[in-house]
């Protein structure tokens, strides 16, 4: 007997993370290995966050709460009622509550070309009907996907900053492709990188509010708090969205300690500083080295460069060139982007190692 399998399940292609480092010393043998692939934070956690992980342990041997405590943690810091607020294991967590909620086989989902792998891999889960609207200059079209809705659209989901193009949109081009959405359509907002956004992009259209009632927002505390170890997320909803989230999601997520490392993280202000100064420090640095290689990149609003290459084969041929000598990137065809790589930003001493092999990468392709 032959266990059934839906051929949606079958025939889906599980989302791929980057490579780990122990992979790439057991292939190459290197000894000094700089992770760029996966946009984590090259300062390491916020130490008081790591303090508050290892305090929490004392109490491993019981349930955590669900996210109460660190739900009402978000409330009081952005001014919210408990009620508007739901946590789970890193976004895509709350992801995934969102869309096992609201969507069932065979609804109609909408985004872009060249966004988060990840939402792919639910959607395709979930034997979703995906609709993906080409991009345009690297970057969300609003105005086409706006025009993509029909009256079975179900769900529609933008990632701003996006990933892994790094590209933006700003608040004007947010309002109005929100007027052009029907309240029948429930909007998934993701706002993953905003952290690297909010000081450098003018008018950045952060929703993290809960009075507009078919949009969810999603953010993260892995990047610009470096805890993607222990997956720490959370969304933003109006209360009665929030309150059918809550029957769905898994009753004992997030962990204890990733509550308590988020809380704490809430309040380390001087390392969440510090953090988005080395990311601008880091995307000049990359700015500069790309520009003079010659080579295609996106602007970022994020902490990562897509960089454009000629063809697939030779972004395999840059991507396997640098992790010969020890510099993990990303490949971008599982994102639909085959002819491209992500890059992302390290410590000034990591960026300067990685612009020396890449340089060295292109000076051997041209020779």
């Amino acid at each position: 007997m032959k266990i059934h399998v839906p051929k949606h399940i079958e025939s889906l292609i599980p989302y791929k993370p980057g490579k780990p480092i122990a992979d790439l010393i057991s292939e190459h043998g290197v000894d000094e290995v700089a992770k760029l692939a996966s946009n984590e934070n090259p300062l390491g956690a916020s130490p008081l966050a790591i303090a508050a992980a290892i305090e929490s342990m004392k109490d491993a041997a019981y349930y955590p709460n669900g996210g109460k405590s660190i739900r009402e943690a978000l409330a009081k810091y952005y001014g919210l009622s408990v009620d508007e607020v739901i946590a789970g294991s890193g976004s895509e967590g709350v992801m995934n509550t969102v869309m096992r909620t609201f969507l069932v086989e065979g609804d109609e989902v909408i985004t872009s070309e060249g966004t988060f792998g990840g939402f792919y891999v639910l959607a395709h889960a979930m034997g979703l009907n995906l609709r993906l609207v080409p991009m345009k200059d690297y970057a969300y079209d609003l105005d086409k996907i706006a025009d993509a809705v029909t009256p079975q659209t179900r769900f529609i989901y933008l990632a701003n900053p996006n990933n892994p193009t790094g590209s933006y949109f700003n608040k004007q081009k947010l309002v109005e492709f929100l007027t052009r959405i029907p309240n029948t359509v429930l909007v998934m907002y993701d706002e993953a990188y905003y952290d690297f956004a909010i000081d450098d992009v003018p008018d950045y259209p952060s929703l993290l509010t809960s009075h507009i009632p078919n949009v969810v927002t999603l953010r993260t505390f892995s990047k610009s708090h470096g805890l993607a170890g222990l997956r720490i997320g959370f969304g933003v909803a109006a209360p009665e969205v929030i309150q059918l989230m809550l029957k769905v999601k898994l009753p004992f997520e997030p962990s204890g300690p990733a509550q308590a490392a988020g809380i704490a993280a809430l309040e380390d202000v001087k390392f969440l500083k510090q953090t988005i100064e080395v990311n601008r420090e880091g995307k000049a640095q990359w700015r500069a080295a790309l520009s003079e290689l010659g080579l295609k990149f996106v602007e970022t609003a994020a902490n990562f460069y897509c960089v454009i290459l000629d063809s697939a084969t030779e972004a395999d041929r840059v991507l396997h060139g640098m992790e010969r000598e020890g510099i993990i990137v990303r490949p971008l065809a599982g994102f639909g982007m085959p002819n491209a790589i992500r890059i992302s930003i390290g410590t000034p001493q990591q960026n300067a190692r990685a612009i020396e092999v890449l340089n060295t990468v292109m000076e051997t392709a041209n020779s």
